[in-house]
This record gives structure tokens, sequence and C-alpha cells, in this order.
């Protein structure tokens, strides 16, 4: 069964990205324009195997998302990537702070996101 992934970027063209690129990779790939769109998936019930999510969104950005994530039962020790244009010592530390797996800085090629997401996704 494939390991599904949500992809949480308020940028249309880069969600279709990553999902496309997950979806060539074997992957089943969700997407959300925010963190509170995301966080409403989740809440219904949607369990993905991992996480990537844009730090900066409206609405709900990424360091809300994953503390919330966090904050979840269920969900609690889900992998979580940052795939963001920060890169920043500063904003690295305060998601490793809030929780997240790993962080990405764009531009990343597919094959180095797919990379890292078979190092932190167990059975991928």
């Amino acid at each position: 069964m494939a390991k599904k992934i949500l992809v949480v970027d308020d940028s249309v063209t880069m969600a279709l990205s990553l999902k496309s690129t997950l979806n060539l990779n074997g992957f089943e790939a969700e997407s959300a324009g925010n963190g509170r769109e995301a966080l409403n998936k989740l809440e219904a019930g949607w369990k993905p195997d991992l996480i990537l999510t844009d730090i900066n969104m409206p609405v709900m950005g990424g360091m809300d998302l994953i503390r919330a994530v966090r904050a979840m039962p269920g969900l609690k020790f889900v992998p979580i990537l940052t795939l963001t244009t920060e890169s920043e010592a500063s904003k690295k530390n305060e998601g490793k702070l809030a929780g997240a797996t790993g962080w990405l800085v764009k531009p990343c090629s597919g094959n180095d996101l797919v990379g890292v997401i078979k190092k932190v996704l167990p059975g991928a």
C-alpha cells in the first residue's frame, strides 16, 4: 500500500508539482493550501504517513501547524518535513523545537526530496 503524504503549501503551482513528484514515486499525495486546511483534513480523520509543509502561509503557517499536529495523540510521531525558502539557523531551530523532523530549503529537486522522505519514513 502506498504511503500517504500531506503536502501543505499556499502556492498551487508548488503543491501540484510536489504532488506530481510524489505520485510518480509511488506515494499517495493529498494537498492543503494552509495549516488550517491541513488541520481540517487531519481532524476529519485523514491520517498521513508524513506531512510536508511550507512555513510562510496565510491563515495558519507551518510552525503553528507543526505544533498543532504534535499535540494530536494519533499524529504525535508522524514525520513532518518543512519545505520552505527560510534558511536562517534561528528558523530551523524554531522548527526543530516545534517538532519538525527535517528542514529542506526551496528549491529542492524531486530526487533530493524523495531521498529525504525515504530516510525519515520507514518502509517508503
